[in-house]
């Protein structure tokens, strides 16, 4: 389905908040999302952009994209790992919803780009899947933020060493289409991290069937369905100054020199709905981190350590904690475990190991495991000044150099005293009625 489509199925289900009194795009927009996060909204009537409507908080948490695919929580690392292994081709269409209307007079002013906060740079694009292709690789898909700088021009924000900055360091120019508006199967996948040459919208597809449609500039394939599409090229030694911008972390994000990215035609549905993500908050940290866990689930299997689930929690920005639950079968797979994690996500800066019986989705038992399971002459493992993260505001500012901890929170395997006592287990029905 599409994000349409989604979006009525929240809404017949009773979880969508309709705001039919009209918001601005500037700052009002953000400050509703936030204010009522986790739950979608959906703003029928914008005051710069009649017409149109803006959608957002739509995968604020993993139980909202577990119940789109029609899965359980603790089936989605399987789901994603099963959909980058068993990856398939896209139909491709002619004719598509994302192309009702071309318009190629650019003016960025009349799209309803949303200006988050009082701080940031300009309104961002927060959302956007941006296709890009190389004749060696195919094409690629991820996200990546753009202000506007003119009616047809934005500096858009490529981190070093992701497969679109491959890409651009290698052609010096590329044609791109940022892709907004699309269903939570695209943007799970466009967040994956996956080899160079893979085309997440294989993942896509893998996950729910989607088409595909060939972009007005370029040879370039989008999604057919989704709301609003912005091509053109962008250009590595064209620079802008980008930012400020909340990222990840909630912290500002320093003003860059970035791409210039040169907006040639503009596509859109004819009653079209932007979608909103905002920066820093529940659905960024989601998209972000949750696609990630597979990588780290599979890295520990591979060293050899039974691996049960895998949780990048939005208390460490969804980016640089994880918790890792093993079935411990042998001392030592708490320490193998932690360097596994690390070397599946090279941006974590704390791993936490921890046993089947601790729920590593309840903070306050991975914090009794860490209480009574862990001893840090014993049981920390330090890295001291490798590479991470350049999101986090406490790294060395440059090189990203920081200090690495993993926390082996599993019990010895013949100890005793560390377990929690059980109370009978009744039916409260029975006392109660």
């Amino acid at each position: 389905m599409g994000l349409r489509e989604y979006i009525e199925r929240l809404d017949k289900a009773g979880s969508l908040l309709k705001i039919q009194k009209p918001v601005s795009k500037r700052f009002e927009a953000a400050g509703v999302l936030k204010a009522v996060e986790p739950k979608p909204v959906l703003f029928e009537h914008v005051k710069e952009a009649p017409g149109y409507r803006i959608v957002g908080n739509i995968c604020c948490t993993k139980e909202s994209i577990a119940s789109y695919l029609g899965i359980g929580k603790s089936k989605i690392i399987s789901t994603l790992a099963q959909a980058i292994e068993q990856r398939s081709l896209p139909k491709v269409v002619e004719k598509a919803p994302c192309q009702e209307v071309v318009e190629s007079k650019v003016d960025l002013s009349k799209v309803p780009i949303l200006l988050h906060n009082k701080r940031d740079g300009g309104p961002y694009i927060s959302s956007a899947v941006v296709v890009t292709s190389h004749e060696d690789y195919g094409q690629n898909l991820d996200f990546h933020r753009a202000m506007p700088i003119s009616k047809d021009r934005m500096s858009t924000r490529i981190v070093a060493r992701r497969n679109f900055h491959t890409f651009l360091e290698k052609k010096g120019e590329l044609p791109v289409a940022f892709c907004v508006g699309n269903s939570p199967n695209i943007l799970v996948a466009a967040a994956t991290s996956v080899e160079i040459g893979i085309n997440e919208l294989e993942i896509a597809n893998a996950l729910e069937p989607i088409r595909v449609v060939k972009a007005k500039t370029s040879d370039l394939l989008i999604p057919a369905d989704c709301e609003w599409v912005l091509e053109g090229r962008v250009y590595l030694n064209k620079r802008h100054d980008e930012g400020p911008f909340i990222d990840l972390t909630g912290t500002y994000d320093v003003v860059r020199q970035e791409p210039v990215f040169e907006v040639k035609c503009i596509t859109h549905r004819k009653d079209a709905i932007w979608q909103a993500l905002l920066p820093g908050a529940l659905e960024h940290r989601v998209l972000m981190g949750m696609p990630r866990e597979p990588t780290i689930f599979r890295k520990v299997i591979e060293a050899g350590v039974k691996c049960l689930d895998v949780n990048i929690n939005p208390g460490g920005c969804s980016w640089l904690h994880a918790i890792v639950q093993i079935d411990k079968q042998k001392e030592g797979d708490g320490k193998l475990a932690i360097d596994a994690a690390f070397a599946g996500h090279r941006s974590c800066k704390h791993v936490f190991v921890v046993d089947k019986d601790v729920d590593i989705y309840d903070p306050l038992q991975v914090e009794w495991a860490m209480a009574t399971r862990f001893q840090g002459d014993q049981d920390l493992v330090v890295k001291p000044k490798e590479r991470g993260s350049s999101l986090d505001p406490s790294g060395e500012p440059g090189t990203h150099l920081t200090t690495k901890m993993g926390f082996d929170l599993t019990k010895p395997l013949k100890g005793t005293g560390y377990d929690l006592a059980p109370f009978p287990e009744v039916d409260l029905k029975d006392y109660l009625e």
